[in-house]
This record gives C-alpha cells, sequence and structure tokens, in this order.
C-alpha cells in the first residue's frame, strides 16, 4: 500500500481527549453525563482494545425501483455491500476487483470509515450473509453460499424460520465468545425498509423516523411495502422476534441480534456502529428478553452515528431529530433509557463535491463510518484532521480505476 500524508504516526497530536470529543453529541434518554462517562471508558484506550466486525447482506427488498439510493439501479445494489467491504479493507489506492456502484449523488461511506479505521489502527473482520455472489476476498462465511438473498419484505414470507433460528444460533455463539468490546457495522441495501418493517411487526409505530441513503426518503412506497407484508404475514399481537424477522427481516438482523445478546452474556460492551438498522437490532434484541433484565443489557450498550443522521429532520424549535425520537420511541416502548453518540465530523470544507453532498442529505451513513469517526475522535483525532484525510483519500481512489 502507498505511503499516506495522514497516517496515524503522523498526524497525531497528543493524548485522547477526556470526555465527549469536540463537536460530537450524546442524544437519547440515556445521555446522562454519568452514563456517557462509563461508557466512553472502554473506547478511548486503545484501538486494539476491540473488534470490529462489518456483517454484508442481501434482500431483494433493495431491488424494488426507487427503494434505495445505495446504488443507481436494482443490479447494482446487488453488488455495494461486496464493493463497500473492499474499499474499506483494501482502501481507495489500490485496485479492487467490485467497482463501486454508481450513485445518485455522494460517494461511499465506506471511505470515511476506511480512514477512521486506519487512524484507530484496527483491522476490520467481514462476515457475509445472503449474498448474491459470495465476496472475492476473505470473510467469515454465517451459511451456505447458495441461500442467496432474502426475498422481498412485501411477501410477508422474507426468510424460512429454521433460516432465522440457524443465524440468531450463529451470532450468538460467534458474540458470547468476545473477549473484546464489539462495534458492529453493517452494509445491506434495502436495509432501513427492513428496519422499518420489522419495527412496525414489534408493534411501533415509527414510519415517520425512518432515513434512507436517499436525500427523501421514498416514505410512501416503504409503507407500501410494509404494509403488504404485514397483511400478508399476520404476524398477531406481541409476535416472537425470530418470527418478525422471518416474515418481513433480512439475513443480517438475526445474526446481529445473536451477536448482540452474546456479547452482552460474555459482558463485553457493543457500539451498534449506524441508525435506524441499528436500533431495529437492539428493538428485536429486548424483545427476546426478560424486561427485567432489559436495562442491565442496554447499560452496554450505544448506538454510533454521524452528524448527518443525528441532525436529520431536526426541528428548527430545537426538538430532537428523527433518529434521537426513533431510539427513544424504542426505549419507551421496552421501558429502557438508550444512549447515541455522534461523531463531529463534517464535509462543509471538503475539496470535493462527493463528499460535500453529505451535508446536503446524501448517503449519511454506512459501513460504520459514525461509530468509527467517533472512535477516531476519541482516540485524538480532530475534525479537521479527519476532514483532510478523507479528501486525500477521494484524491487517492479518483486516481485508482479497479479492475
Amino acid at each position: 500500500m502507498a505511503s499516506l500524508p495522514w497516517t496515524p504516526s503522523n498526524f497525531k497530536s497528543g493524548s485522547p481527549p477526556r470526555g465527549l470529543p469536540l463537536a460530537c453529541k450524546a442524544f437519547g434518554a440515556g445521555a446522562s453525563p454519568a452514563a456517557q462517562e462509563r461508557w466512553l471508558r472502554p473506547w478511548r484506550d486503545g484501538g486494539l482494545g476491540f473488534s470490529l466486525l462489518l456483517v454484508l447482506a442481501g434482500t431483494r427488498t433493495a431491488e424494488v425501483e426507487g427503494i434505495s439510493a445505495a446504488g443507481a439501479t436494482s443490479a447494482a445494489r446487488r453488488y455495494t455491500a461486496v464493493a463497500d467491504a473492499e474499499l474499506l479493507l483494501k482502501g481507495p489506492d489500490r485496485s479492487r476487483l467490485c467497482s463501486l456502484p454508481p450513485l445518485p449523488a455522494g460517494i461511499s461511506p465506506a471511505l470515511i470509515s476506511y480512514v477512521a479505521a486506519r487512524w484507530i489502527g484496527v483491522d476490520p473482520l467481514v462476515a457475509a450473509v445472503g449474498l448474491t455472489l459470495p465476496p472475492p476476498f476473505p470473510h467469515l462465511r454465517l451459511e451456505a453460499p447458495g441461500m442467496g438473498p432474502a426475498a422481498c419484505l412485501s411477501t410477508g414470507e422474507a426468510m424460512g424460520l429454521s433460516r432465522v433460528h440457524a443465524l440468531w444460533q450463529r451470532g450468538f455463539c460467534l458474540g458470547r465468545g468476545l473477549r473484546r468490546p464489539l462495534v458492529l457495522a453493517e452494509c445491506v441495501p434495502g436495509g432501513t425498509t427492513t428496519a422499518q418493517a420489522v419495527l412496525t411487526g414489534l408493534g411501533l409505530q415509527v414510519a415517520d423516523l425512518i432515513s434512507g441513503s436517499a436525500r427523501q426518503a421514498p416514505m410512501f412506497l416503504k409503507q407500501e411495502l410494509v404494509d403488504r407484508g404485514l397483511s400478508k404475514a399476520a404476524l398477531g399481537f406481541n409476535p416472537p422476534p425470530q418470527r418478525v424477522i422471518a416474515a418481513l427481516g433480512d439475513p443480517f438482523q438475526p445474526v446481529a441480534v445473536g451477536l448482540l445478546l452474546g456479547a452482552r452474556e460474555a459482558g463485553q460492551p457493543v457500539m451498534l456502529g449506524g441508525g435506524s438498522q441499528m436500533v431495529a437490532v437492539l428493538a428485536l434484541a429486548l424483545a427476546a428478553m426478560d424486561p427485567s433484565h432489559r436495562q442491565d443489557m442496554v447499560d452496554g450498550i450505544v448506538l454510533g452515528t454521524t452528524s448527518w443522521l443525528a441532525e436529520e429532520a431536526k426541528r428548527s424549535d430545537g426538538r430532537p431529530g428523527a433518529l434521537e425520537c426513533l431510539i427513544d420511541c424504542v426505549g419507551e416502548f421496552f421501558g429502557v433509557r438508550l444512549l447515541g453518540l455522534a461523531t463531529g465530523l463534517r464535509f462543509h470544507n471538503s475539496q470535493h463535491r462527493a463528499l460535500q453532498d453529505y451535508e446536503l442529505g446524501y448517503v449519511k451513513e454506512g459501513v460504520g463510518a459514525g461509530a468509527l469517526a467517533l472512535l477516531a475522535q476519541l482516540q485524538g483525532a480532530s475534525c479537521e484532521q479527519l476532514l483532510e484525510a478523507c479528501d486525500q483519500a477521494m484524491n487517492q481512489l479518483l486516481g485508482t480505476s479497479c479492475s
């Protein structure tokens, strides 16, 4: 790999900050100073002290025209997850087998994740489940590759219940074997729609709180798919979470829920890197638990996200934005206090239009970008340094052709 002017040894400055770094924000009912300090403690003292797992997954929901901007066409979205993972693993200055799919605007959040992961010094582990084709790089295989993507959630039969149970158990075993904190990231085109579907299936009214990769989320289309899926699934009152996933979900969800439950049983804290997809995973985990144990579980969990997602749909009168309302909605439903943290990274002053597009509401989050940028800040990176590094990574990306 080519030498970069922004490698950690060149641009680390001083000791990691105490408390929340500059421009970062805490939100949600669990955002007390005591909760923040308890949460920050295990994460600020060295990047090699945690595991980073990126889970790639596929659902035919992503092939519905207009449902996702994580690829300009339904065909392109079949390979978005693999292309994003390859950028995270190899970086922008090396030839990759899978080209990044064309986007309506912006650039893959994997570029941010790559920059932040290099700063921290953490090596990602990639797991794949339900993809059209196996990734062309070493990865953790969670089931036979022939299983393929989940069916569109509008069928009400996204996956077989036995498949959901097997993935849940595989995730649980992985989580229970952890010996250090976990950062969980995902890349699942169409995943915000399956998140909305499973949250609705659990009984929450969240249709106006779910984001997506597009500048303006296709809310009517999402709700139409969810309504059709719910009608066909006939879940009834208080359905078991595995049944909800089987009817309306995607393969990432049972793996992630199992991981979360296993990691907390092992006593490890978990940072969920993302937005509504991770909130849905947390809700599914809470639904599977005895109510008396729920707060103990979430005391070791935080949502790490980007400023663009955390501030989306924030009211002019200062009332919370959609994501904060979503985690508080889930918290109230299950009787717990949830905490979210947002990185301070912004792209107003970027040299590249594709990065400036984030400030206009495009892309927003994915591949653990917000969580990793937050962790880089916790270990001493300033927002200006991360911005400069992202600009230089874009220069390299534009100068590198994929094979």
